[in-house]
């Protein structure tokens, strides 16, 4: 449709009252020349179309990507945008395309004046944003359209607004949109809002966007999942304490049988009862510890990241979100009936063997705290080859006074050797297990610090024996980077990572770099929010978010101790290992931001 633009240097007439903000934009001569004009009015960039004899105004950009609606094309009261075809009711702007968002309307009246009729356009109706922008996130939650999240999360989360809000609206989403119950999606929703903090203020929108945008591809074409409602009250109800606990033993009873559905009223029955963050986290992961390292430590790592989601969102979403966790420990592989812990050692005849002596060895350390010092050389017996070793060696650190959450930080630490030591020699796959290993006794370690109990302490020991058999991903072992600052300045060394990790096959280029950074006495937080930066400029993988939350949450408890540097340079491999990636979510992120701020997405390239 060809349009004629007008342009009034001269100040537009107003008139203001009950009935609006009206500006005189135009002749109604001209626009029946025309039949459609583009005016200026107010800040504004109007549309206007004549159509069966009447006299429409709408803001000239498409609300989809910002092709100028003046180009369109109207016929029956429809609004075609050319370039997407995004189809708008001419009157109301309301969108019959999701993807695309209604476009503003303007009220319009022509009045009689001396020099012919005149157009007058409302434009002092004022537009919410924040509420208009929260019901699209909902809309691109709903139908997984990752512009309309994308724009949603740069509206909700600027001028420093609470990223609470979007991201509880994720959470409820995903917990409640995905039969299957906790997933991916949520995981790396969760990780994205723990690395909020670490990150440069720019790039905490672009955080929540990808968080957002993996719960909707993880929920899409899902049925709703529809939770249980509690046991009635009773007798025992009312005796909360005993009731709970007697609940704790049913739901273990249920998961052990695999019983999703009784172990999910047990929840829902808990919940109800009153029991506190600190008895449910205690029911589940005892739950998720009753069997070996199961599904290679996903249902721990979820458990962990649901309980920070609460922490975030609020207890009142507890039943959602908790009883979405339960298909997963009830459909879980256990490492018992696995070739690899039972052959040629049984590590899990070693492993009830130690947890025999548990109730017994564990309440030392809690006796004497601080009592204990000698994690670098525990760490060091981790990485050997000898089972029967490395527990006898977990049970004398108990006995020595090691506290449980001491001693989940140690094979934690263990753990992010395996990835910092990992040799590129490898099948590229083997990346993973080496890292599921680090994300389950990462999970075991928050766990113990929320909830301690003998229960949970299994899963320290458990991702022990997954370190040792994770030994050969170090023969050989790559070399951890030495202190070799060699002059260069932090700055200087923190530029060159950033262009390194555009290559392929940098893996050992970039943990040096950021060893050299850190040992030159770089600040640790900008290297933290480089790593950040790195991560959400890819289409990442659910492992690569993983590994990186999991590694700042690491570090961040290490701070300020010589392994700490070791950490980070496990990430930094990690990540480089998997790295370029497809930019297509950056691509769609950087639109959202340039239709956010206004620009023109037009203008034609050199």
């Amino acid at each position: 449709m060809a349009s004629t633009t007008i342009s009034r240097p001269e100040e537009l007439p107003m008139r203001t009252g009950a009935a609006g903000h009206f500006v005189n934009v135009a002749s109604l001569a001209q626009l029946k020349s025309a039949q459609c004009l583009t005016v200026h009015a107010g800040g504004h960039v109007l549309a206007l179309f004549l159509h069966n004899d009447r006299v429409y105004a709408v803001d000239n950009r498409c609300p989809h990507m910002g092709f100028p609606l003046d180009k369109g094309s109207v016929h029956g009261g429809i609004l075609t945008c050319h370039w997407h075809h995004a189809r708008f009711d001419l009157a109301s702007g309301g969108a019959f395309d999701q993807f695309a968002d209604d476009v503003r309307a303007f009220p319009t009246e022509v009045r009689a004046a001396d020099d012919g009729e005149q157009i007058w356009v409302d434009i002092g109706s004022a537009v919410d944003e924040y509420t208009r922008q929260r019901d699209r996130l909902a809309v691109g939650l709903e139908r997984d359209i990752p512009l309309v999240l994308g724009k949603a999360a740069l509206t909700l989360m600027e001028e420093g607004r609470d990223p609470v809000e979007p991201f509880r609206m994720g959470l409820t989403f995903g917990a409640r949109y995905r039969q299957q119950g906790w997933g991916q999606g949520l995981t790396m929703h969760v990780c994205m809002m723990n690395l909020l903090p670490h990150l440069d203020a720019e790039d905490r929108p672009r955080a929540m966007y990808h968080g957002l945008s993996a719960v909707a591809r993880d929920s899409a074409g899902h049925p709703p999942r529809f939770t249980v409602r509690p046991l009635p009250e009773n007798e025992s109800s009312a005796d909360g304490a005993a009731y709970i606990g007697q609940l704790k033993n049913w739901f273990r009873q249920f998961i052990e049988v695999r019983d999703a559905e009784g172990a999910e009223r047990c929840i829902v029955s808990a919940v109800r009862a009153g029991a506190t963050s600190v008895q449910m986290a205690d029911m589940l992961f005892a739950a998720v510890t009753d069997h070996r390292y199961i599904d290679i430590g996903h249902p721990a790592d979820f458990t962990n990241k649901a309980f920070e989601a609460l922490d975030i969102a609020g207890w009142e979403n507890a039943e959602l979100v908790l009883t979405s966790l339960v298909a997963g420990y009830a459909n879980a592989a256990r490492m018992e009936e696995s070739n690899a812990w039972r052959h040629p050692i049984d590590l899990i005849e070693i492993l009830d063997g130690a947890f025999a002596q548990l109730e017994t060895v564990a309440p030392k350390g809690a006796s004497q705290p601080d009592a204990w010092h000698n994690g670098a050389a525990l760490s060091q017996i981790l990485l050997q080859d000898d089972p029967f070793a490395i527990v006898n060696a977990l049970l004398d650190a108990l006995r020595s006074g090691c506290t449980m959450t001491q001693l989940a930080e140690t094979v934690v630490y263990a753990a992010a050797l395996r990835v910092a030591r990992f040799h590129t020699s490898n099948e590229f796959g083997d990346w993973d297990t080496a890292l599921h290993t680090f994300t389950f006794a990462n999970a075991v370690q928050q766990g113990l610090r929320r909830a301690p109990s003998v229960e949970l302490l299994r899963g320290v020991f458990d991702a022990a024996m997954s370190i040792y058999l994770d030994r050969f991903l170090n023969l050989p072992a790559a070399r951890l980077p030495e202190a070799n600052v060699n002059g260069q300045s932090p700055d200087t060394v923190l530029a060159e990572l950033i262009p390194l990790l555009d290559r392929q096959q940098q893996v050992n280029p970039a943990a040096r770099l950021v060893a050299k950074y850190l040992y030159g006495g770089g600040e640790p937080k900008r290297m933290q929010a480089t790593l950040g930066k790195l991560l959400l400029r890819e289409d990442r993988d659910f492992h690569t978010i993983q590994s990186v939350e999991a590694a700042f949450r690491v570090y961040d408890l290490l701070r300020g101790q010589p392994e700490a540097v070791n950490v980070l340079v496990a990430a930094a491999r990690y990540l480089a290992a998997h790295s370029p990636t497809v930019r297509a979510q950056g691509q769609t992120y950087q639109i959202a931001q340039r239709l956010h701020r206004g620009d023109n997405l037009f203008i034609e390239e050199e």
